[in-house]
């Protein structure tokens, strides 16, 4: 069902986007930073979520 509403993330959880606060407000609690620091990360090594998350664990 699509309006499943236990599923509260962003329906591709591997790719980052900065574009949607909401997104951003839950990828910031997600990797436990700040907004700047996600969108630093999405611009230094893209949007997929593994590399983001491995940026900012550096």
């Amino acid at each position: 069902m699509a309006d499943d509403l236990d599923n509260r993330g962003p329906q591709d959880r591997s790719r980052v986007n900065v574009n949607e606060s909401w997104e951003v407000s839950w990828w910031t609690k997600k990797f436990g930073c700040t907004q700047a620091q996600l969108k630093a990360a999405v611009k230094a090594v893209g949007v997929m979520a593994k590399d983001v998350e491995a940026h900012l664990k550096k």
